[in-house]
């Protein structure tokens, strides 16, 4: 891992894939089975919901057994990937089929619903998709993922320890983590007067009236929302309290009528282009922004705002094994193999979104090049994990009045 192998060698190809995957989580209706496991949350509360305060340890699966130990993957089969465009390193794939003799066939997609609905057909026979731990329930209980057999994923032992054994997977028999990424606030200071992480409350600054037509933040509802939620001291970005979210309502309407703002998922390109000052941003398209400066611009305009207390909006994204795929060893070598600290540097320059690994830290980052040290809080640390805000599954009801209400804003009110 080095400077050669970051960001900067690969950001052209980095296309919007955090908002595709949140924005097909709302529409899982297309999945049969999945569907099905939908409408029982709400009307009969039999879908167990993981969250922090609620941690889920899986049953195994009635239909796809763990793996033996001690198996190698076989020469000349096919390992059947299934995961967003870029979001996962050729150079990583291609090692593999080298080191192993398989060939990786990747198949991608354009959204959750799009995936959730192929993989519910059960009829392509994919051996490896990168969930949210947000669906992740759901593909569990549908029964479409093989157990995980923990022998052949030594480099587990790599990752963070909060990570090892998380809520939304207890024992990680189905999961291993793959990105993790924070929410905060992303401006230039060349391009807005003062400093949004010195106000009291820098959420405010999205409606400071002076920078109107200077601003955006992200086209994903819930993250958005989440925001508003933040704003006004409530840290439950997840609450179905209709008192709640009137409150966004009428305060999403209000941003849309006093600040004009972009609404999009462009940021990581639209600000350092110069298209707006100010914004909500994902730390993954935080650390990208450097790549897309014009030459002539000093880094050091660019900054990243996450709450310093660590009570801010932190996620991951997961790695399981589909019990449709014909190639389950191969699936956890190739597991395993994104857990190795090398092979995760390389994804890493790749994607741009960081693995959840002990050795990737603030400090060895911005030596290696990843970032300038301007933006070493788009970093996500470990202790983000105790102290942050999950985005969680939401019962069908509240989801649906989150939608409502987002159409309304996205409409113009």
């Amino acid at each position: 891992m080095g400077a050669s192998t970051g960001p900067a060698s690969d950001r052209a190809r980095r296309l919007q894939r955090r908002t595709l995957l949140r924005a097909g989580l709302s529409a899982l209706a297309v999945a049969p089975a999945l569907s099905a496991c939908r409408t029982r949350t709400h009307d009969y509360g039999t879908l167990r919901i993981p969250a922090p305060d609620h941690p889920v340890r899986w049953g195994l699966s009635k239909r796809y057994p763990v793996i033996d130990s001690g198996l190698k993957p076989k020469a000349g089969s096919t390992l059947r990937i299934y995961n967003y465009a870029d979001y996962l390193s050729p150079r990583v794939m291609k090692d593999f089929e080298a080191q192993w003799g398989v060939s990786i066939h990747l198949s991608t997609f354009n959204d959750a619903d799009e995936a959730l609905t192929k993989i519910a057909s059960e009829s392509l026979g994919f051996d490896l998709y990168f969930p949210s731990y947000d669906s992740v329930g759901k593909l569990i209980q549908a029964d479409f993922l093989r157990p995980l057999n923990p022998d052949y994923l030594p480099n587990t032992a790599n990752l963070w320890h909060s990570l090892r054994d998380p809520w939304y997977d207890r024992g990680s028999r189905y999961t291993i983590p793959y990105t993790i990424y924070s929410t905060g606030i992303g401006w230039r200071s060349d391009l807005i007067d003062g400093d949004p992480s010195t106000l009291a409350n820098p959420y405010d600054a999205f409606w400071d009236t002076q920078y109107r037509d200077n601003m955006a933040i992200l086209d994903d509802w819930h993250t958005a929302m989440a925001m508003v939620l933040q704003r006004n001291g409530i840290d439950d970005i997840n609450t179905t309290s209709s008192k709640d979210l009137a409150l966004v309502r009428a305060q999403l309407l209000d941003l849309r009528r006093t600040m004009n703002p972009q609404v999009t998922i462009r940021m990581y390109t639209d600000m350092p282009a110069g298209q707006y000052g100010l914004a909500q941003f994902w730390s993954g398209d935080a650390i990208n922004m450097p790549y897309y400066l014009p030459k002539n611009v000093d880094p050091g305009v660019l900054n990243f705002w996450f709450p310093p207390d660590g009570k801010g909006e932190v996620d991951n994204d997961l790695c399981v094994c589909l019990g449709q795929g014909s190639n389950p060893v191969a699936a956890h070598f190739f597991m395993n193999a994104i857990l190795d600290d090398k092979i995760a540097g390389q994804n890493f320059g790749y994607t741009g979104y960081q693995p959840p690994l002990k050795q990737f830290t603030p400090s060895t980052l911005v030596d290696q090049g990843y970032l300038p040290e301007n933006l070493s809080t788009a970093v996500v640390q470990q202790g983000d994990f105790k102290k942050g805000f999950p985005l969680l599954e939401l019962p069908v009801t509240a989801d649906g009045e989150y939608h409502q209400i987002w159409q309304e804003f996205k409409s113009g009110g």
